[in-house]
């Protein structure tokens, strides 16, 4: 089914995000599914693997997340530039049609409640560990990584291949006011 995506080794999964994308946040409760843009996610801890997310307030990801303890954060490509520009504008608050009206595809896995999206780069399934005050003074959510996959053709070995796979793989970063910018050439330090 998913022949090109494979577990990631949750001691690098930290490697996921390190490279600061943006990314989609999915979240599923009580039958309701939503995905949205997030550029403000960041890998926490090591051991056991931690990011944090902020989630706005008015947000119906935030409430499915609060509701169910579980999200999957995932990395969308310069293929889902689109997509994601849509999902970060589109609200499920004010349209429940929003997944089918910005051409979200979803997929299942295993022992995951919250839905992944098709042609990412690479998800996170995380448990939410609930902090009350830093989600509702800060909007700051910190999720443990339970499981997570990456797609062979970009991330395998434990590391990212930008540099060998179709430039369409790379990983999109959100500046400001709908700006992106796509991840740029490799480069290595001496001695590494």
């Amino acid at each position: 089914m998913h022949d090109d995506i494979l577990p990631v080794p949750l001691d690098k999964a930290y490697r996921l995000l390190n490279h600061g994308p943006t990314a989609l946040v999915s979240a599923r409760h009580d039958g309701v599914d939503n995905v949205m843009a997030a550029a403000w996610v960041c890998a926490l801890d090591f051991a056991p693997p931690r990011l944090t997310v902020v989630l706005d307030k008015s947000t119906r990801t935030r409430a499915l997340v609060e509701a169910s303890g579980s999200f999957v954060i995932q990395l969308p490509t310069v293929r889902q530039l689109e997509l994601t520009q849509a999902l970060g504008h589109h609200s499920l608050h004010v349209e429940p049609d929003k997944l089918a009206r910005t051409g979200v595809s979803l997929m299942r896995m295993e022992g995951v409640a919250a839905p992944l999206v098709q042609g990412c780069s690479a998800w996170l399934a995380c448990r939410l560990l609930p902090e009350p005050h830093n989600q509702q003074a800060y909007d700051l959510f910190i999720g443990e990584v339970t499981a997570a996959w990456a797609d062979v053709r970009v991330f395998r070995d434990g590391r990212w291949h930008f540099e060998t796979a179709d430039p369409g793989w790379r990983s999109i970063h959100h500046v400001a006011g709908g700006h992106f910018y796509a991840i740029g050439e490799a480069m290595g330090a001496q001695g590494r």
